[in-house]
C-alpha cells in the first residue's frame, strides 16, 4: 500500500478528497510534456531537430487527424489550447494520445555535444502500458472517479471492493457471451453513463444469464433460478408494462443489479466449466 504522508493521514490536507479539474488538467500537461520530451510521441507526431528542422512522424498532420477522429477544432497543439479544454476535450485527447504513444528504445545522436537525439526503435504496447499507468496515477488524484482502461477508454472507476471483477478473465470460449459482457461493462462504466446506459448494461447481463439458463437449471434450485430472473423481468429492465415495479432509486439499485449479475455470471461459468 502506498504511504500516506502526515496531512493526508490526519485529514488536515485541504486536497485530501482530490484535485479539481483545473489542477488535474495542469498535471496532465506536465505529464504530456515529460513524455513528449522523452520521445514517447516522436514516432507518431515527429519532433524538431536543431540541424534538420521539423522531422515528420507517422501522423503527418496531427491537427487534421484530431479533427477527423475526434471531430473538434482547437485541441492541437496541446500546450497552446489545453487551458480551454473541457473535461470531455481532455478525455478525448488522453484517449487519442493512448492510440499514438510508443516507448522509445534505441536512438542515434549528433551535434557537437550529441544532444540532438533521433529515436529510431519503438515499442507501442510498452508505451501504452506506461502511459496508462502514469495517467491513472494522476486520475487517482482527481476528485472525480475515472481511470484509463487497457483498451484505451476512460471509464468510471468501479466502486471500492469491486475492482477485481473487471480484471477477472471470463471463463468462456463463447464469443457471443464474451462480447455481450464486454459491451455491458463499457456501457456501465462509460464516462457520463446515463441511467438508460446502466439499465441497458443490466439487460445485457440478464441476456447472458438467459443464454446460460439451461445449465443454471441444473446448478440452482428452481426457486433460486426463478428469483435470479425476477429482477430483470419485473423491475423495468427487460419489459415495459403496468406490472413492472419501477418505483426505486435507479442510481443505487441499477448498480447493485449490475454487480449482482456480473458476479453471478462469473460464478456460473466457473461452475459450468
Amino acid at each position: 500500500m502506498e504511504k500516506k504522508y502526515y496531512s493526508l493521514r490526519t485529514g488536515q490536507n485541504p486536497k485530501a478528497n482530490g484535485f479539481d479539474f483545473g489542477e488535474f488538467r495542469d498535471l496532465f500537461l506536465r505529464l504530456y510534456n515529460n513524455l513528449s520530451e522523452a520521445g514517447y510521441f516522436h514516432k507518431s507526431f515527429g519532433f524538431t531537430c536543431e540541424d534538420a528542422g521539423e522531422i515528420s512522424g507517422t501522423v503527418i498532420d496531427v491537427e487534421y487527424e484530431i479533427i477527423l477522429k475526434i471531430r473538434k477544432n482547437n485541441l492541437w497543439p496541446i500546450g497552446q489550447h489545453y487551458g480551454s479544454y473541457s473535461e470531455d476535450d481532455l478525455f478525448d485527447i488522453i484517449e487519442f494520445l493512448y492510440e499514438h504513444v510508443s516507448k522509445p528504445l534505441d536512438y542515434t545522436s549528433h551535434g557537437w555535444d550529441s544532444r540532438c537525439v533521433h529515436w529510431n526503435k519503438f515499442n507501442k504496447s510498452e508505451g501504452q502500458k506506461e502511459f496508462r499507468e502514469k495517467i491513472n496515477e494522476i486520475f487517482d488524484l482527481y476528485i472525480n472517479p475515472f481511470s484509463l482502461s487497457v483498451k484505451g477508454e476512460i471509464q468510471n472507476k468501479p466502486e471500492k471492493g469491486f475492482e477485481k471483477i473487471f480484471d477477472a478473465v471470463v471463463p468462456s470460449n463463447n464469443d457471443n457471451i464474451q462480447s455481450r459482457i464486454d459491451a455491458a461493462i463499457r456501457k456501465f462504466r462509460r464516462h457520463k453513463a446515463s441511467i438508460d446506459d446502466r439499465r441497458q448494461a443490466v439487460r445485457d447481463l440478464a441476456d447472458v444469464l438467459e443464454c446460460l439458463r439451461p445449465q443454471l437449471k441444473i446448478l440452482l434450485t428452481e426457486k433460486d433460478e426463478a428469483d435470479l430472473f425476477n429482477i430483470a423481468n419485473n423491475f423495468g429492465i427487460r419489459h415495459l408494462n403496468d406490472k413492472q415495479k419501477t418505483h426505486y432509486d435507479a442510481a443505487i439499485w441499477l448498480s447493485w443489479m449490475f454487480y449482482h449479475y456480473l458476479a453471478t455470471i462469473h460464478v456460473a461459468l466457473r461452475k459450468i466449466e
